[in-house]
């Protein structure tokens, strides 16, 4: 099936090169001078004509259909000089152009971005928020040091549980139903123990696409959101490198050219090398000696990165990579370590004389956790597994055609014994073979974008075929109407139950060969999880400076799996099966100027589960979720920044306490002394699950940096940073056997510095 639909989509491809080989293309990349470092959303076009596009992520931009004869280049980008080039264009060939742009000496008063219209304006982008670096560092920073996790909690749709082994919920979706990916390989655990931190380096991040639902036939394998991180080369001119130290982790960067990039031209060949440390499970003890007072802050972790790049001169590159994370916490309640390891490969390769781009990843990942309570009873998972894909990219003038192949292998080991010392144990492996096509094309006003994934699950043999369809309408050159839909299934599904207190422990497993109906033994056919997903909205250009973007959304969880864990008798199944319902709104508005930036999320939310018993709300359901982002540059040369972000939300459900029992042990059987002898506390939960709602969460965070310029790549960069600014008491959760309410972090001061050389 998979070899006859792409042996169809091989011959319209061919039948496409031959039309485009009737004209002639342009494409290169586009760099900053100094650094060697990729342009993204700049502006090329060819002066006096309707010819033109945006460079990517990486600086690529290719111009398709053009007809013969003589034109200037136009390289337009914020805060740089202009760029033109004469350039002849000839019946079928493709004119490359590697382009430097220098930094131009005098500054506008106002911020025009017009790459980032046109991007708006040709691409469909629903539920599509991209970010980098620079939103991640001006947004105030727990410990004075960004990081994604930190900025990925005050976009629209996604909800954090915690600063303490908090998750991340992304409308509607659990943590295993969210994709996330570094450089094209599987994260299956971003976030350290204390939520402030990622696995990710901020100062290598590219870019980080977060596609909150109904996202294109590219991405499969989970059926609710996809994080997608990617991290830049190595400095390809010169030795470089960072130092920063702050009260909660030290970090190190050193990065630089093996082969020295020369002219535009040139290839180069570089390395970087990246490390950091957490330290406030030490420093916690004198600094902030009032958080927790018989454990402190209890997290620890440490992350190392490497990266070794090859790129050719025509942009053609191939990069190598690996990573070591670890993480641990001890509570009085729970130890609890992980270590996730990987690495791979990921490749671009440019024909000279072909519009079609290929690309592709080789990665390998395991991820391996063990958590022990005061039960002592074993809990151990671990995850390992290889992604391999191919990506062709064919350019036209009004049209872009992706498709691929992906091949996806994992095995899982889990051991795990409830509190009744029943046992589960599964070890598995798993495959998928899948197929995608995505087609592109702009018909005036009119953008559409349907796609199309067929997922095949070897080990189920199981076959998911799965429609996408996206499409945006520009109303005017301010307003522009998007939608989209699609089908989406995933194998994969973890231990984590909603009544959980603190979901540090995450098991992975993949799906069961025996799934009952419920209240039957009858074998369920299907045994994947699957979602539809429905998308609808607005974006409106206020003014040239202010952005709002308004999304409505449905998410229908067809089937949802998960572990018993409060397995009692023989006869209760192993697993459990639901579905669930996730609806809202999100409205988000940005405004850039030259000093200042503002950003606003809001979101209302709906999330239900049904077991077949009841419907209720699981523990991420928070209703209204509220951020306020603010940053404004100020002092000479603007050398200071400060910056505030306020964040509300509405409290999340809980199952109330119906009573309490005596729960004894019958180990010994008759001979137990249930008269004399002292049993255990047992909870009798509420018949209704999740009725009760924990009180609002909000915060004040604060920072103010100061920046000393050394020299031309030399600085210093000195952070006055402050969590939860009005020391509110935030629950955390709470303990209902020692009836104690546990809070998150209260007031932080912290003072970090940066150098960066």
């Amino acid at each position: 099936m998979i070899m006859r639909f792409f042996g169809t989509l091989l011959i319209l491809i061919g039948f496409s090169t031959i039309v485009l080989a009737q004209k002639g293309s342009v494409r290169g990349n586009i760099y900053d001078k100094e650094t060697a470092e990729p342009i993204a959303a700049a502006t090329v076009k060819l002066d006096g004509t309707t010819y033109g596009a945006s460079s990517d992520v990486n600086g690529f931009f290719t111009i398709s259909s053009i007809p013969t004869g003589d034109y200037t280049l136009v390289v337009v980008y914020f805060g740089y000089e202009e760029y033109r080039q004469p350039i002849t264009i000839k019946k079928g060939e493709i004119v490359f152009q590697n382009i430097n742009i220098s930094e131009a000496a005098t500054q506008l008063n106002d911020v025009v971005i017009s790459g980032k219209k046109e991007q708006a304006r040709t691409e469909v982008q629903v539920s599509k928020l991209t970010v980098t670096p620079k939103q991640i560092r001006a947004l105030p920073s727990a410990g004075g040091q960004a990081d994604v996790a930190q900025y990925l909690t005050v976009l629209p749709g996604v909800v954090f549980t915690g600063d303490q082994g908090g998750q991340l919920y992304i409308r509607g979706g659990s943590p295993v139903q969210n994709r996330i990916m570094l450089d094209g390989m599987t994260i299956y655990n971003p976030f350290h123990s204390i939520g402030f931190y990622s696995v990710f380096e901020t100062e290598l991040i590219l870019n980080v696409d977060v596609l909150t639902g109904g996202f294109n036939a590219d991405y499969g394998g989970r059926v609710s959101a996809v994080v997608d991180v990617k991290t830049r080369e190595g400095n390809r001119k010169r030795l470089a490198g960072l130092v920063s130290g702050s009260p909660f982790l030290a970090k190190a960067i050193i990065e630089g050219p093996l082969v020295k990039m020369r002219d535009e031209n040139d290839g180069s060949i570089s390395v970087l090398l990246t490390g950091k440390k957490g330290l406030i499970n030490q420093t916690g003890k004198n600094l902030y000696s009032y958080v927790n007072d018989s454990v402190g802050i209890p997290f620890d972790f440490q992350d190392v990165y490497g990266k070794l790049s090859f790129v050719a001169g025509n942009g053609s590159k191939i990069n190598l990579f690996g990573f070591n994370y670890t993480d641990g916490v001890d509570f009085p309640i729970t130890d609890f370590s992980w270590t996730s390891t990987g690495g791979g490969l990921d490749f671009t390769l440019v024909p000279p004389n072909s519009n079609t781009i290929l690309s592709g990843t080789f990665t390998y990942s395991r991820y391996d956790s063990e958590i022990e309570e005061s039960d002592r009873r074993p809990r151990k998972s671990g995850i390992a597994g290889y992604n391999g894909q191919l990506n062709f990219t064919n350019f036209g003038r009004n049209e872009e055609i992706k498709y691929g192949l992906e091949l996806v292998g994992f095995n899982t080991d889990f051991n795990f014994v409830n509190s009744a010392d029943f046992a589960f144990k599964q070890t598995d492996y798993t495959s998928e073979i899948n197929a995608y096509v995505r087609y592109k094309r702009k018909f005036g006003a009119l953008v559409i974008e349907p796609g199309f994934r067929l997922q095949y699950y070897a080990s189920l043999s199981n076959v998911s075929p799965e429609p996408r369809i996206g499409l945006k309408y520009n109303i005017t050159d301010r307003l522009r109407f998007k939608a989209a839909a699609g089908v989406y299934s995933q194998n994969l599904f973890s231990t984590v139950n909603e009544r959980d207190i603190v979901n540090l422990f995450v098991g992975f497993l993949s799906a069961p060969d025996r799934l009952y109906e419920p209240g039957t033994t009858t074998n369920t056919k299907n045994k994947l999880q699957k979602s539809q997903h429905l998308v609808g909205g607005f974006e409106v250009d206020v003014t040239k400076n202010f952005e709002l973007n308004i999304e409505s959304y449905y998410k229908k969880f067809n089937q949802l799996i998960g572990i018993n864990r409060f397995k009692t008798e023989l006869s209760d199944p192993d697993y459990f099966k639901e579905t669930g319902d996730a609806y809202g709104i999100d409205i988000s508005g940005k405004m850039e100027l030259k000093r200042a930036y503002f950003w606003l999320a809001y979101s209302l939310g709906y999330v239900t589960r049904d077991d077949g018993k009841q419907i209720y709300p699981p523990v991420f359901d928070r209703r209204h979720n509220l951020n306020l982002v603010s940053t404004y540059q100020f002092g000479k040369k603007q050398a200071w920044e400060l910056g505030a972000r306020w964040n509300m939300g509405s409290g999340f459900p809980f199952t109330l306490t119906q009573g309490f029992f005596t729960n004894y042990d019958f180990s010994n059987g008759i001979n137990t002394d249930f008269l004399g002898g002292n049993g255990d506390i047992g909870i009798e939960y509420a018949d209704k699950r999740n009725g009760g709602r924990l009180p609002y969460y909000h915060r004040l965070d604060l920072s103010l940096k100061r920046t000393f310029k050394f020299s031309k790549f030399s600085t210093l960069e000195v952070t006055a940073a402050c969590t939860n600014v009005y020391d509110r008491p935030n629950i955390f959760y709470f303990d209902r056997v020692r009836y104690d309410r546990v809070n998150q972090l209260p007031i932080l001061p912290t003072l970090s510095a940066s150098f960066q050389f």
